[in-house]
């Protein structure tokens, strides 16, 4: 890197340990207190899939797909080597 460029780590990266705890810890508390009733989580499913298990997951990878680069996509005939 030059000029002294340094990346700073963000905020919610620096403590992402502690978030997971408290979602580990909220999920654990969830579950004790709503007691059966949660119940109804599980029978939400379309084609075996269960519903909010994939929401979450797409939540949890979106943020991943925006850091893409799409302009570089552009370049990728250019870019391509050609064996004989």
């Amino acid at each position: 890197m030059s000029n002294q460029e340094t990346k700073s780590i963000g905020f919610f990266e620096k403590y992402l340990t502690i978030w997971v705890t408290l979602c580990i810890g909220a999920g654990i508390l969830l579950g004790h207190f709503a007691g059966d009733s949660i119940d109804i989580l599980s029978k939400m499913e379309l084609y075996k899939v269960n519903l909010p298990i994939a929401v979450l997951i797409w939540l949890m990878i979106y943020p991943m797909m925006l850091q893409i680069d799409f302009s570089s996509i552009k370049d990728i005939k250019r870019d391509r080597k050609v064996s004989s």
